[in-house]
């Protein structure tokens, strides 16, 4: 799969990301779509190297899918923790 499908994969991956990435999401669209990027990015590089896999079946595989949306969520909950915003931080503040 080229690059440029996974950064469409990774996209839509960062989108589905947010919506199952618990709580209110402090971050914009772009952050959520470049986190997305990297995250399937990731997620394909972790599946080929650690689980040997022979790279990524195609854009319609559902391993592919499973692997960016996962790549995607992890690095969307690393960047809460890192920014340290959370939806009760924004709560009980004013």
């Amino acid at each position: 799969m080229g690059i440029i499908a996974w950064i469409i994969l990774g996209l839509v991956a960062g989108a589905v990301a947010r919506m199952l990435v618990p709580g209110k999401d402090p971050q914009g669209l772009i952050i959520t779509f470049v986190l997305g990027v990297a995250g399937a990015l990731l997620g394909g590089f972790v599946a080929t190297q650690v689980f040997h896999l022979s790279g990524i079946q195609g854009f319609f595989d559902l391993s592919t899918w499973l692997c960016a949306i996962v790549g995607a969520a992890v690095l969307l909950l690393a960047y809460q923790l890192i920014t340290g915003r959370h939806s009760d931080d924004r709560a009980g503040r004013r």
